[in-house]
């Protein structure tokens, strides 16, 4: 938990993720993949917004008291992204890692552009 300290994230068990996205309908589930990725296959509800555009979350989520959930293939990219959403000055902000750990159902699709 080291880095959550460090940046003002926290960090949450995909395990424990899941559960909470299935009692707390008001989560942005953000995935910070790029659009490819996205289309192969993503967790259901969850927002395509690449690490690389992270800065345009603004126009999906202009509410910074938001609790966001953001995940990427593995970890490391959605806590990139993590870091630099609480240097925006989004105040509930949770990395809970790869989508490789989500033992949820898949969805394939278009990238929701924003």
């Amino acid at each position: 938990m080291l880095f959550g300290r460090q940046t003002g994230c926290t960090n949450l068990p995909m395990s424990k993720a899941q559960t909470e996205l299935e009692n707390d309908k008001n989560i942005h589930l953000i995935d910070v993949r790029t659009q490819e990725e996205y289309r192969e296959g993503h967790i259901p509800g969850s927002c395509n917004i690449p690490l690389g555009r992270i800065g345009e979350i603004e126009k999906a989520v202009p509410d910074r008291d938001a609790k966001l959930f953001v995940y990427c293939l593995s970890g490391s990219r959605s806590a990139s992204a993590c870091a630099h959403l609480v240097r925006m000055g989004y105040t509930n902000v949770t990395n809970i890692g790869g989508i490789a750990q989500w033992n949820g159902r898949i969805e394939s699709s278009q990238a929701v552009r924003l």
